[in-house]
């Protein structure tokens, strides 16, 4: 097992049993979270350097449970929608939410320690105190993959070592209950074990927090369609199976990047592929997610999409991302925010223009951007100025979407429903689009999927007068164009808080031309910006 350090005479925990515990718990305070979550990390570190007899220390880790859970996602409240990558103070507080997991997987995994060294109080309890050590192994994981961050390799070792000293004692197969658990079913290591290797294999789906709880619920209720065994049969036609290597630092890998260790396990798709296409034939056939066992969170459309998506991540042949299986691609530019791709697309900075006056724009004092003012010579220099582009690696370019990692460890940091636009060089062409998958690699990269929008963009200046809590003036925007053929109405996609409909607005083109149009409808909201549709003014 995991080596741990020697317990001492000298520490002094604030408790020593349950109920010390208990009642330590029900006088701190927690007006102060980070204060708090810090004082019982300290008090649980302190009580696992402690010795006390097994039977002792589980009863006290099996009090602190629940408010430990209880804290854990207090704190993770803070990393809710945050852009990545995290900033220093984010990624601290990702960091303590991953200390108190190991404060309590070291608790659980002292008691092991002391039965192994003789401490008869505990014999009865190994596989209670297995199916812990590897929860709380689990937990780390899936807390820095709930995150957006890939975890890193001592985290998967560690988990690793633990299911193999499992498998040891034979006790991967054993039900235990566990009343923290939100399913409130009964689960097995073996279908931990498993379940956390499979939600990580998802993490490049850009699943929602919502769909991302859906999935490991599913994943519980299906425990006993999936093994881990030593060996595998390939049939053509079927499932590939996954494999992992207990003595590695990664998680599940394609059937073809196995070797012969014999470390090596394998997890069969085929009895789980089955199972889910199943239930995607029974829900297209009618049957209601319930009747389906699929719970009630999300309807029937929705459920087949997330079954689909899960069935092609984890049970079809697929390429594998470039963040498992680092390659050349080629490149592209991306920008970001509404003003920086204005200004790549316009090659020169968005200039305020006051509502007054439309026509001698030559003659208007020039826009103070960035401590200066900019002339006719420097409007090309966008960088120069701080109009930056970064430079990505193409994964994947389709017509609808596209996976990009960025080719440097630092940049702009991105989030979910956030507009940016990709210059490709070979096409010589600007490509609009929305982030749906953000994903930090363990070397730092990011990682992002992205939506396209239809059509080309064209850089405007929108032009909105004074009406209630909107903003007014002048602001950047971009024109998709109408696309009859695929009966696509044009839009303008520009800052949120300036729609209202039947609002008026005035679009100024680089070549001066002037349109007055109505906003018609508001056709999406994102993160930073707001599309809508429009008409010409009457």
């Amino acid at each position: 097992m995991l080596p741990l350090e020697p317990t001492d005479d000298l520490a002094k925990p604030a408790f020593t049993d349950a109920a010390s515990g208990k009642k330590w718990l029900s006088q701190l305070q927690l007006t102060n979270l980070s204060l708090a979550h810090g004082t019982l990390r300290a008090q649980l570190d302190e009580l696992n350097r402690y010795p006390m007899r097994g039977k002792d220390r589980l009863h006290t880790l099996e009090a602190m449970r629940e408010p430990v859970n209880s804290m854990q996602a207090d704190y993770a409240k803070r990393l809710l929608g945050k852009k990545l990558p995290l900033s220093d103070e984010e990624f601290t507080s990702l960091v303590a939410i991953s200390n108190l997991w190991q404060s309590m997987l070291n608790g659980y995994l002292r008691c092991l320690q002391s039965r192994e060294f003789g401490d008869s109080s505990v014999a009865s309890d190994e596989a209670l105190l297995s199916h812990r050590c590897l929860l709380y192994s689990g937990l780390l994981i899936t807390d820095f993959l709930r995150a957006g961050c890939e975890p890193d390799g001592k985290s998967w070792q560690n988990f690793h070592t633990i299911y193999a000293h499992i498998e040891q004692q034979g006790l991967q197969q054993v039900v235990m209950a566990d009343q923290l658990n939100r399913s409130g079913r009964d689960t097995s290591c073996l279908t931990l074990y498993a379940k956390t290797l499979l939600l990580h294999r998802a993490r490049l789906l850009g699943l929602r927090r919502n769909q991302w709880q859906i999935a490991d619920r599913w994943l519980e209720a299906w425990g006993e369609t999936i093994t881990v065994e030593p060996r595998c049969s390939v049939s053509k036609g079927d499932a590939p199976p996954l494999a992992v290597d207990l003595a590695s630092t990664r998680g599940l890998v394609p059937i073809q990047r196995a070797t012969n260790a014999a470390t090596m396990r394998f997890l069969a798709m085929v009895p789980l592929s089955k199972l889910i296409r199943v239930k995607t034939i029974l829900l297209q056939q009618g049957q209601s997610p319930q009747q389906n066992g699929l719970g009630d969170d999300i309807d029937s459309k929705d459920s087949v999409n997330l079954l689909n998506k899960l069935h092609a991540c984890w049970c079809e042949p697929r390429t594998e991302s470039m963040v498992d299986e680092p390659r050349d691609a080629p490149l592209a530019q991306l920008s970001v925010n509404l003003e920086n791709i204005y200004a790549h697309i316009a090659r020169k900075p968005f200039k305020v223009t006051p509502l007054s006056s439309f026509a001698d724009k030559e003659e208007q004092k020039q826009i103070e951007t960035f401590g200066r003012v900019l002339d006719q010579t420097d409007r090309h220099n966008l960088k120069e100025v701080g109009f930056l582009v970064e430079d990505w690696l193409v994964e994947e370019n389709g017509l609808l979407h596209a996976r990009l990692l960025r080719k440097l460890t630092t940049g702009e940091r991105l989030g979910l429903n956030q507009i940016i636009c990709l210059y490709l060089p070979d096409s010589k062409a600007y490509k609009l689009g929305v982030v749906t998958l953000v994903s930090v690699t363990r070397s730092g990269n990011l990682y992002i999927g992205v939506r396209y929008l239809p059509g080309a963009p064209k850089a405007v200046s929108a032009q909105a007068g004074a009406s209630g809590n909107l903003h007014s003036g002048t602001t950047p925007a971009l024109i998709l164009p109408e696309m009859a053929n695929l009966r696509i109405p044009g839009s303008i996609v520009m800052p949120r808080d300036w729609f209202h409909t039947g609002r008026p607005l005035a679009l100024i083109s680089q070549d001066n031309a002037k349109l007055n149009v109505t906003m018609g409808i508001s056709v999406e909201l994102g993160n930073d910006f707001e599309r809508v549709s429009f008409a010409p003014a009457h």
